[in-house]
């Protein structure tokens, strides 16, 4: 995995709205209209914070007539996991708390 990979899977995780995001997809697919009426944030945010998901590879797109609809893509989660392997000291134990 190249550095740039690297760079743009852990931006994707270091924003609230970002990690707001993330936890309303947990739930399943969803349309935009439906996560701007979740979050209460405007069109240009939320098209702002998912361009940096699907970016990242946690999050994939499909475009449904005038919707997006979103969801979380589980092989891009499987390599943030590896990522966060890479960069862990086998030496000492993870904390319970990042777990």
């Amino acid at each position: 995995m190249n550095n740039r990979r690297i760079a743009l899977i852990f931006k994707a995780f270091c924003d609230e709205n970002r990690v707001e995001i993330l936890e309303i997809l947990k739930e399943g697919e969803h349309c935009a209209c439906e996560l701007l009426d979740k979050m209460q944030i405007s069109q240009s945010t939320l098209s702002h914070h998912m361009k940096i998901l699907i970016d990242s590879g946690i999050v994939e797109s499909k475009k449904d007539g005038k919707w997006m609809h979103y969801r979380i893509n589980k092989t891009g989660c499987e390599e943030a996991i590896e990522l966060i392997h890479y960069f862990e000291d086998t030496k000492e134990r993870i904390p319970s708390c990042c777990k």
